[in-house]
């Protein structure tokens, strides 16, 4: 697909930067890209989606979110280069209490072997756009329980454990945990 569609409302060009780290609103031109950095067996292993996502259900899901206020689909470059995807709903939530999620290009992040700067620089730059771009008052997510390195990352930021809750994820039941970074601290 082609074209100069962005995800959301309200927003052009590259709207943060943190350590060497930007983000920019997805672009109709990036959504093979993402479906090929989504797919990937190790980004489908830690999500609550892990079948592969095929053209279609993934053109369903853009035609929808790139309308939708209440949503952000936003892509990370690190050092000018593609490399991520940070998503946020809530957007227009009168509580501000957004939720986000995110990937990166995992085999071309290793093969630079970029993969840890770049995802500091992300986490970073998601954190910035979330409570000084959109306002947020708190920023919260899900990720399953086996997934330690992202929960690590998260309290390396702040993010603190507020639930811990079973779901199924394709059929099957996981532990997940609720983690969440309030303005401020």
């Amino acid at each position: 697909m082609t074209g100069t569609g962005t995800s959301g409302t309200g927003t052009s060009g590259t709207t943060a930067t943190r350590a060497g780290g930007a983000l920019r609103p997805a672009r109709d031109g990036d959504l093979a890209t993402i479906l090929r950095w989504r797919n990937h067996p190790q980004v489908r292993e830690v999500s609550l989606t892990r079948h592969e996502i095929g053209a279609a259900e993934h053109a369903a899901w853009w035609a929808g979110v790139r309308v939708d206020p209440d949503r952000r689909v936003l892509v990370h470059e690190h050092l000018g280069q593609p490399c991520g995807v940070v998503t946020f709903s809530g957007v227009t939530s009168p509580d501000r209490a957004l939720t986000w999620g995110f990937y990166l290009d995992v085999e071309g992040l290793d093969a630079r072997r970029a993969l840890m700067p770049a995802w500091l620089s992300l986490e970073q730059a998601a954190i910035a756009y979330a409570f000084d771009t959109l306002g947020a008052r708190t920023l919260g997510g899900e990720t399953l329980a086996t997934n330690r390195p992202v929960l690590a990352l998260h309290r390396r930021f702040g993010f603190t454990i507020v639930r811990r809750y079973e779901r199924d994820v394709d059929g099957t039941p996981h532990q997940v945990v609720w983690t969440q970074l309030s303005r401020g601290t």
